[in-house]
């Protein structure tokens, strides 16, 4: 019998890795992978759809499923989680202490809408006094001049954002002194340089995200693996078969990172760490699935919503194909 011929493309995570080498393999399907960064799996998945199975931007997913127009399905393998107190960066000669004292300020963004951003507006809108009307907002390529906005804003009320000049990145400028803060997922050079000038608003991240996890009991949820819909429409099996696929290779990575006798990954004390996340987060700390996430879930979408992102506030369940939410058991 002949098998569904279908293309992905992922980062090659170590939670992925078993997809690409075929060690946990799509049941009845011959993939393509593709291994890209995120961003540009995000950009040829939502402005061309040039993949069956791709690894696709939490935040744009809700928009365009919020709007009715996304050309994809949501799997609940979330491949990209990441606690995101570290991606707040800020001139040091500006009397920025805290967060509070960003009001009035200038703040860049590579895009308003990106996931890192919707999670790092909202804890600090909830949990430390800065509100998104509160502050001046500036977009553009972080690098690279001429970055865009991957899905078109609506005009947010209240919201001051604007482009900065198409010649120009978020990281010379800041370098500048031209904006007064950055929030990013990547960090920007004028910070890996080394400048004096340049530093994060939470220098001890580690410290505060634990803090924050302990809290809240929420892991930032990043990135998603999304479907063509007209592919599971037609293939009603896949979206299932996908789904195990990456459980199973998520199971590998975990076994691997747990082995002592031998090191998988190249990190001298990279077991202690791995033992040190599962007592704080648990056992399965890296969870997929919906029921074990719904709470970061809803967390999101209504950031998302607060925020002018979404259209409305969207019930999480409406963001992942049905036959994902209920696995069968043995």
């Amino acid at each position: 019998m002949s098998k569904l011929k279908i293309s992905l493309s992922c980062c090659d995570y170590d939670r992925c890795r078993a997809i690409f080498d075929g060690r946990a393999p799509i049941e009845g399907c011959d993939v393509t992978s593709v291994a890209i960064e995120p961003e540009e799996a995000f950009h040829r998945a939502f402005k061309f759809q040039e993949f069956d199975i791709s690894e696709i931007s939490m935040s744009s997913h809700t928009l365009m499923t919020s709007r009715g127009e996304n050309a994809y399905v949501g799997v609940p393998a979330f491949v990209s989680r990441l606690f995101r107190h570290s991606g707040i960066y800020i001139r040091s000669d500006k009397g920025i202490k805290k967060a509070s004292d960003l009001k009035g300020l200038k703040i860049g963004v590579p895009e308003y809408q990106i996931t890192a951003n919707v999670w790092i507006r909202g804890i600090l809108s909830e949990y430390h006094d800065l509100q998104p009307t509160d502050v001046v907002w500036k977009s553009g390529g972080l690098e690279e001049p001429g970055r865009e906005e991957r899905t078109k804003l609506k005009d947010i009320p209240g919201v001051d954002l604007s482009p900065i000049p198409h010649d120009r990145s978020l990281s010379e400028m800041l370098l500048s002194g031209e904006i007064d803060a950055l929030i990013s997922a990547r960090a920007p050079s004028c910070y890996l340089n080394g400048n004096p000038k340049v530093s994060r608003l939470f220098e001890d991240y580690p410290r505060v995200e634990a803090e924050y996890f302990k809290q809240t009991q929420i892991f930032p949820i990043m990135h998603v693996i999304g479907i063509r819909r007209e592919l599971a429409e037609r293939e009603p099996w896949l979206p299932v078969s996908v789904f195990k696929a990456f459980i199973k290779a998520k199971e590998l990575c975990m076994y691997e990172l747990g082995q002592i006798g031998h090191l998988f990954n190249s990190l001298p004390w990279g077991v202690h760490e791995f033992e040190s996340a599962k007592k704080l987060m648990g056992e399965d700390y890296w969870s997929y699935g919906f029921d074990k996430n719904k709470h970061v879930l809803e967390k999101f979408t209504q950031y998302h919503f607060d925020q002018g992102l979404s259209s409305q506030k969207l019930d999480p369940k409406n963001l992942f194909h049905p036959s994902t939410l209920d696995l069968s058991k043995i």
